[in-house]
């Protein structure tokens, strides 16, 4: 039988804080100093206090085409001034437990980090190496993300991902999930569509780019094109210069630093050896981010 020491656990009773909270003083692979659960989400606070700060927006990514998202946050969180603030779990995410950089096995979550930019702008990353496989638990784990969010204060979230397309074409644009956004970006002079992608996405990062509307955040997918699973640096260099032409975001580095960050986002780009030929002549219903 398992038995529980009354100073190991609590039962807070604020509304943004219903639940069991554990206060742990015991080494284990984080040392975290504070968890608690959030509709599903154990939220593990790496540093004090517990709260995100202010910050200029969000941007989040997984493993999808082309690893665009994912290998622009890597790179950018490698070569910036980087501190990992929460670490979110939930039991939707595949069982896979992976060596941390201590050499320590951790749990499957997401890590949620902030970034100082060169230009001293403040952002949020986050990222993880896998998403639930069944679409129920994708949708659960977007909406418990997206309420969270929303309620330590993200207004504006970036979803990073790649479109698969011919390899000539090497475009970068968002769509937005408001009207309201819409017209924001459109009137600073973002590359919006409203025609991609045609056929609608799928996954969890589809989820959060689309869901915003109903938590109050400004979500939308920024898109670079992709030849697809190969894991285009390129196309990962060119959302992050976008991305910093439409927001002033200080992210773009300067020429002598270019050779680093390629350097670097390739070192971490999966190394394909796919059938290009059919890749580029397949044509899917929807892409899957």
């Amino acid at each position: 039988m398992l038995h529980l020491k009354k100073s190991e656990f609590a039962l807070t009773t604020t509304p943004s804080n219903r639940g069991l909270t554990h206060r742990s003083n015991v080494k284990h692979y984080s040392a975290a100093r504070f968890v608690r659960w959030f509709m599903g989400l154990h939220i593990e606070w790496r540093k004090q206090p517990n709260d995100l700060g202010e910050h200029r927006m969000m941007l989040f990514a997984l493993p999808g085409v082309g690893n665009v998202g994912k290998t622009a946050i890597d790179g950018l969180t490698q070569v910036n001034q980087c501190e990992e603030l929460v670490r979110l779990h939930h039991t939707a995410l595949p069982p896979l437990a992976e060596l941390d950089e201590d050499g320590l096995l951790t749990p499957p979550h997401l890590s949620l980090s902030a970034i100082e930019s060169s230009t001293g702008v403040r952002i949020l990353t986050l990222s993880g190496s896998s998403q639930p496989l069944d679409p129920e638990h994708q949708g659960s784990l977007a909406h418990a993300l997206m309420h969270w969010l929303s309620d330590q204060g993200v207004s504006e979230l970036y979803v990073l991902a790649g479109l698969m397309d011919s390899p000539t074409r090497k475009e970068c644009f968002i769509v937005p999930s408001s009207k309201e956004h819409r017209i924001n970006l459109e009137t600073a002079g973002v590359d919006v569509r409203r025609d991609e992608p045609s056929s609608g996405a799928i996954g969890l990062t589809a989820l959060m780019a689309s869901l915003g509307p109903l938590h109050g955040i400004h979500s939308a997918c920024a898109i670079a094109t992709t030849v697809g699973s190969s894991g285009d640096v390129f196309a990962s260099q060119r959302l992050l210069e976008a991305l910093d032409g439409w927001f002033d975001l200080g992210i773009a580095l300067p020429a002598d630093a270019q050779a680093m960050l390629s350097e670097k986002l390739a070192s971490l780009a999966p190394k394909s050896k796919e059938d290009y030929v059919a890749e580029l002549t397949e044509s899917p219903d929807a892409f899957y981010m």
